[in-house]
């Protein structure tokens, strides 16, 4: 089965842009389809609620079909995509009345991150499917534990996989500043994980 290179998946969608641009709806409508579930997984991180992620990707492609005359192709679709996505989210967060701060980022989906698929063997006994379990809980937990800062450039960086150009793009963040902050945000993860892992800890080590 081919896979679509990621060169290929930017150009296409650039053609889907243009096309929406000329008022093809069908054409944005693929774009929603393609990335809805990944914008939907951003604005929950963010905001740690299904109705206000729901309402953030709403509003996310709102935004984006309205402005879409102002994306000129200097950057990936869906990097652009993003920023719309995390000032939707965190506009999200400031209406809210009970004024409550809402740390971004804090619920990991490893069911498409990088660990899990790292972990899994191909058979497993009931102890290997505990333990797996296990540790998706503790890394979600530990994932909960880190700073604002540093969560939404390891989800973007780590589990939607953009670059780190990307991602600084995204975030409007320069490259040093996203690699320290990833780089802290790693090593957190990897101590949280070995203190709750304890002998499991190499996990951590060999993972994060």
């Amino acid at each position: 089965m081919m896979v679509d290179s990621p060169q290929s998946v930017a150009f296409d969608d650039l053609a889907l842009v243009a096309q929406a641009k000329q008022g093809d709806r069908s054409a944005f409508t693929e774009l929603v389809n393609r990335y809805a579930r990944k914008i939907f997984r951003l604005a929950r991180h963010i905001t740690k609620n299904d109705q206000d992620a729901e309402d953030g990707l709403q509003e996310t492609f709102l935004k984006a079909y309205s402005r879409l005359e102002q994306f000129q192709g200097d950057s990936k679709f869906y990097t652009w995509l993003v920023r719309i996505g995390v000032n939707e989210s965190l506009m999200k967060i400031r209406r809210r009345k009970d004024g409550k701060f809402v740390a971004l980022d804090q619920e990991l989906d490893t069911g498409e991150g990088t660990f899990v698929k790292e972990l899994r063997a191909d058979t497993e006994n009931p102890e290997e499917h505990y333990s797996r379990e296990e540790i998706r809980q503790a890394l979600s937990s530990a994932i909960d534990s880190l700073a604002e800062a540093y969560k939404t450039v390891f989800v973007l960086r780590d589990v939607d996989g953009l670059s780190t150009e990307e991602t600084a793009e995204a975030l409007e963040l320069s490259v040093p500043a996203v690699k320290s902050r990833l780089l802290r945000a790693r090593l957190q993860l990897r101590d949280k994980l070995k203190r709750v892992l304890g002998g499991n800890g190499h996990y951590a080590q060999n993972h994060v």
